[in-house]
């Protein structure tokens, strides 16, 4: 038989309709940052919902980050600014929740830090030169333990030195998922030590990029050295979607 493929038809319960009417409203800015919202009991009313609807909605208004609500107050709860660390948050549960596979993940990580890469290599200051060549010797020192930490504070380094804090929020939600999914492959590689050799190395050639002033190279760089320690964990069907952003 053709014709339509119907979705089972979802209950949506009522303090979900609230949550979406209040984030309507912040997102078209006619719920401002500092401003409150009416009461508990005025909002049973506007809404016309019980006191539990309400207090359930400005639970996940406050997990999301975008009130600051306690429970009784007469005031009503507070709509907070807009944050990273908001932004980081439902990136993070958006990565996690969603069907992302890991050659998306790394095939993203690739295209950003590429591109944060090719940045800093244009606008980076000396003293972010210097974060950059302080963690990768803290890198050569580091056991496995503290490898991981230093390789951080790398990345970290070049998205700061990119100047745009989509990039800084992003490279940090999308690293640590990558790195969550893969990290007991990772340890249990047998060629641990040569792995980390090699992503020194590769670290040294993108900041020698950076220090030249080289964007395009640098970048090339980064996308071949994350396609190099990535790949492999990648199933062998999805590689190609990765080699697509090599030269």
């Amino acid at each position: 038989m053709g014709g339509p493929r119907f979705e089972p038809v979802r209950t949506v319960r009522a303090y979900e309709r609230v949550v979406e009417q209040v984030e309507e409203a912040i997102e078209s800015g006619s719920l401002s940052p500092g401003e409150r919202l009416a009461s508990e009991r005025e909002l049973m009313v506007q809404f016309s919902v019980s006191r539990s609807t309400v207090r359930e909605a400005l639970r996940v208004l406050q997990a999301r980050g975008l009130v600051r609500s306690r429970p009784g107050d007469p005031n009503g709860a507070e709509v907070l600014p807009f944050t990273p660390a908001a932004l980081h948050k439902s990136m993070t549960t958006l990565a996690r929740v969603a069907e992302l596979s890991l050659a998306e993940l790394v095939q993203f990580r690739m295209v950003l830090d590429s591109s944060a890469v090719l940045l800093a290599a244009r606008l980076r200051t000396e003293e972010q030169l210097a974060e950059m060549s302080q963690a990768v010797a803290r890198m050569r020192e580091a056991d496995e333990a503290g490898f991981g930490a230093a390789d951080v504070a790398f990345h970290d380094a070049i998205a700061r030195a990119s100047g745009n804090k989509l990039i800084q929020v992003c490279t940090d939600v999308v690293r640590s998922i990558v790195v969550k999914l893969i990290a007991e492959k990772i340890a249990a590689a047998p060629d641990r030590r040569a792995l980390m050799e090699q992503s020194i190395r590769h670290h040294e050639e993108v900041i020698a990029a950076v220090r030249a002033g080289d964007g395009p190279l640098a970048a090339r760089l980064s996308r071949k050295a994350m396609y190099d320690y990535y790949a492999a964990y990648v199933p062998v069907a999805e590689r190609a979607a990765l080699r697509a952003l090599l030269e």
